[in-house]
């Protein structure tokens, strides 16, 4: 990793023209370590853009990340960048409308923690055992000597503490980078705020209506417990998405169930599965079966059918071996 940091940094040092990309529905590890990254090289005299899409504009809860205004439409993203950097991102496809970028860059340099990634760049900094984008990106900026400041540190706390499950899966060295941030100017509370401890009216009925069809199979992953809802077309009208992706996490403290799967109709037939689990199962394994990837504890796929048949698919593949998280 060393040898990758040196060479991304050695590639980002004198870039004049730097493309950022998150992946499709960027949460804040995604768009926090884009931003974060795009900062400290405009400190450098850089010219720099962030994008991602679908969807075509900043989820209302990530938005004030940008301070600096650096995030553009997808149409606006260069046809052919002169060096792209995609950030979150397990594969090409994960960028969604911007995927053709990677055929037509340069140089593509992919920052990434999930053990799912292709490597579909010319270079990588890829360590699955960082608990978050962000930390790579720091070690990025490090590697530049380049000073944090309250922007930047403000976009990786953002990734740090979302993708650590406010910091539930962090180690002593995560919460010493955390600490670090905060010196440097992040606020938490103001952040926690603005992630996680906000919800507009119209997300409580969306939620009692979708925890009311929840239902627990306790004999469901080799005896470990599946709790399951799906989210419809109609549930999620007038809801923002990122309101939908919150669901999950008031799933997965049922007791009751090792595992928690929420899946949400995107369009009628095609539905997007959040998988999570406690401590014991390897949900990356199903969503990989399932045509997606991830994380151990952390995962996620796109599929097609009816609810019936998604939920059925994926009770199958836990009814299978599924391998035990020992770290």
């Amino acid at each position: 990793m060393t040898a990758d940091l040196r060479a991304a940094a050695e590639l980002l040092r004198d870039a004049a023209d730097v493309t950022l990309l998150g992946h499709v529905n960027p949460d804040a590890d995604a768009l926090g370590s884009a931003l974060a990254l795009a900062l400290a090289l405009r400190k450098r005299g850089a010219a720099v853009r962030v994008s991602f899409g679908p969807p075509a504009e900043v989820p209302e809860s990530l938005r004030g990340l940008d301070t600096a205004g650096l995030v553009v439409p997808a149409a606006e993203v260069p046809a052919a960048p002169a060096l792209l950097v995609a950030l979150d991102t397990g594969s090409a496809a994960r960028l969604g409308w911007l995927e053709d970028r990677v055929g037509t860059s340069g140089r593509v340099l992919v920052v990434d923690h999930h053990a799912s990634n292709t490597r579909y760049g010319t270079l990588h900094v890829v360590d699955e055992t960082a608990e978050a984008t962000a930390v790579l990106v720091l070690a990025l900026i490090d590697e530049l000597d380049i000073p944090l400041d309250p922007d930047i540190a403000r976009c990786l706390y953002a990734g740090l503490v979302t993708d650590t499950s406010s910091f539930r899966r962090a180690t002593a060295e995560t919460h010493r980078m955390a600490a670090r941030l905060v010196e440097a100017g992040a606020d938490p509370s103001a952040i926690a705020r603005e992630l996680m401890d906000g919800h507009p009216f119209s997300w409580l009925p969306m939620l009692a209506r979708v925890l009311d069809r929840a239902e627990l199979e306790p004999e469901a992953a080799g005896g470990h417990g599946l709790v399951h809802t799906a989210v419809t077309l109609a549930d999620m009208a007038g809801v923002r998405l990122e309101e939908v992706e919150a669901v999950v996490d008031i799933l997965r403290t049922t007791t009751e169930a090792e595992v928690a799967l929420v899946i949400k109709e995107m369009a009628p037939g095609e539905w997007s599965g959040s998988l999570r689990a406690k401590s014991a199962v390897d949900v990356r394994v199903v969503a990989v079966g399932m045509g997606g990837g991830g994380h151990r504890l952390a995962a996620g796929f796109t599929t097609t059918g009816t609810a019936a048949d998604v939920v059925a698919r994926v009770r199958e593949m836990l009814r299978r071996p599924v391998p035990l998280v020992t770290t």
